[in-house]
Parts: C-alpha cells; structure tokens; sequence
C-alpha cells in the first residue's frame, strides 16, 4: 500500500465541474503506476472510502503529475489541509477519453466499482 501525505492544493477544479470535486496533491516522486486507485483519506481524523486518480489527467489536457482524491461522504472544503491518502488497489489504468462526457460516465462506473469494494 502506497501512502501520500500533503497540503491540499488549489487545482483547476475539472472534477467538480464533472460532478467529482477532488483534493489535490503533488505526485512528484510517488512511487506508483499512473491510474485510478481505491482509496482511503484521512483528514482532521476522520477516515473516508475514496477514490484517487494518479497522474497527468491526458482528458482535459492536464500534464503535470498529480493524485487527486474524491472523499465518499465528506462535505466542506479541504484547501490548505494536510491529507493522508493510501493508494489501496489500483481498479484501471489512466488512459485519455475522446470526451468530458465519457470521462464522466467512466469515474461514475468507478465510484460505483470502489463502493462495492468490502
């Protein structure tokens, strides 16, 4: 298991506008594949189910590397916290989709996927 602690960081905030807002870490150096991850988070001791995108985001143009976590259940903002995220499984690989809207229909199959998960 892969863990990553940092300051959450202002992004450009795509996964809002597709319906995911995301907590947003540098990713330099993470030892890790590229992909979507089941995840966990921590944040101000409260533990969240989540889901986490590591890389480039190749969709909407993204090039820098990043981990970007969507917290199940969790409201507010997280913008200048210290959050704690454990890469738990990888469910698929990143990969470029030809539209926001496939892009968003396959995180819709993925949370549905990590939600199952036991």
């Amino acid at each position: 298991m892969i863990r990553i602690e940092g300051v959450v960081e202002s992004g450009r905030r795509l996964g809002r506008e597709l319906g995911f807002p995301t907590a947003n870490l540098r990713a330099e150096g993470v030892p890790a594949e590229d992909g979507v991850y089941a995840s966990w988070a921590e944040v101000d001791g409260e533990r969240y189910r989540a889901m986490s995108n590591l890389g480039s985001n190749p969709s909407v143009g993204g090039t820098e590397r990043r981990l970007e976590t969507h917290l199940f259940g969790f409201a507010g903002s997280l913008y200048g916290k210290i959050l704690r995220v454990e890469l738990e499984r990888k469910i698929r690989d990143e990969r470029r989709f030809a539209t926001v809207e496939e892009l968003r229909e396959q995180i819709t199959r993925d949370c549905e996927y990590i939600l199952k998960l036991r």
